[in-house]
């Protein structure tokens, strides 16, 4: 068991990474300044992390043998341009240098699949399909771009270290336990509605993940930090199959033209999203669906 600090604790990742972290049999440290954080966590403190003193006292104060870094302004757009890059890369670089600093052994950063640049008003071609680690970033917005920026530095942090052995990870569309049941997703849709309209999740190439298997991945991804191979690597993490009902093969181009001919690779239920290298170095698959979760 170790002691393991998630920063975020109360958001829509964080819960479920809380519980699963618990589950698993570590001492989860929750950190957020909103309420909501669940009751497996062993103590909660509503810290400021983007103050760098603070975010050492935090660190300092529980002595963890692991921390992850959820903690962000996560909806792109529903703050200010401005104050989303701020907040995100100042959370990044602060606990970054807070666990460097105080010798934590293992640190995850959350990024985000948006960093590849899908949506972007201009019109957006992927190199290839399926999407994995290797193929290039365009962010567009402040929130994706403060994404690719939380993963640099959390590069950077690792280079320069031989103590503190860090990744990030790209968590596909978080979708919480309660949404399989109707809540709003982020977006403000149902999941239903975003089966219904392929154009609601054609724009993110139809990517999701159940907050649990997420939850599932950020524990593997602790014990995979063991390995000197993960050490500053990216992983994407999202569900074996596509939010969808038809195969994108066929759906895709429908919603996205641009994706035309590389689409046809992505038959029966596969998404567009690759997490072999998570399989690969982890051993981590997504374990739940849609079509098994979907009241």
């Amino acid at each position: 068991m170790s002691r393991v600090l998630v920063t975020g604790s109360a958001g829509r990742l964080g819960r479920s990474v809380v519980t699963s972290l618990a589950a698993a049999g570590h001492e989860v440290i929750g950190v957020d300044p909103a309420p909501g954080s669940p009751p497996e966590a062993a103590a909660v403190l509503p810290a400021d992390l983007t103050d760098l003193g603070e975010a050492h006292s935090v660190i300092a104060r529980f002595r963890p043998e692991a921390v992850v870094h959820l903690a962000a302004i996560a909806v792109p757009f529903s703050r200010s341009e401005a104050t989303t890059f701020r907040v995100n890369t100042q959370l990044a670089f602060n606990v970054c240098a807070a666990c460097v600093a105080l010798g934590v052994d293992r640190l995850v950063v959350a990024s985000s699949p948006t960093v590849i640049g899908y949506g972007a008003p201009g019109g957006w071609t992927p190199s290839y399909l399926p999407l994995d680690e290797d193929h290039p970033t365009e962010p567009w917005n402040a929130y994706n771009l403060s994404k690719l920026v939380a993963e640099q530095t959390m590069k950077a942090f690792a280079r320069s270290t031989g103590t503190t052995r860090m990744a990030a990870f790209r968590p596909c569309f978080v979708v919480a336990p309660e949404e399989w049941e109707g809540a709003p997703t982020q977006t403000g849709h149902t999941i239903t509605e975003r089966l219904e309209r392929p154009e609601l999740g054609g724009t993110s190439l139809f990517n999701y993940l159940d907050a649990r298997d997420a939850g599932d991945f950020v524990d593997a991804l602790l014990a995979g930090l063991a390995r000197p191979e993960t050490n500053g690597e990216v992983f994407f993490a999202g569900a074996a199959d596509a939010l969808a009902r038809e195969p994108l093969a066929e759906l895709l181009p429908a919603v996205m033209p641009e994706t035309k001919g590389l689409a046809s690779v992505l038959t029966g239920t596969a998404p567009a999203f690759s997490s072999a290298k998570a399989e690969r170095l982890l051993g981590w698959t997504a374990k739940r669906s849609w079509r098994t979760e979907l009241s």
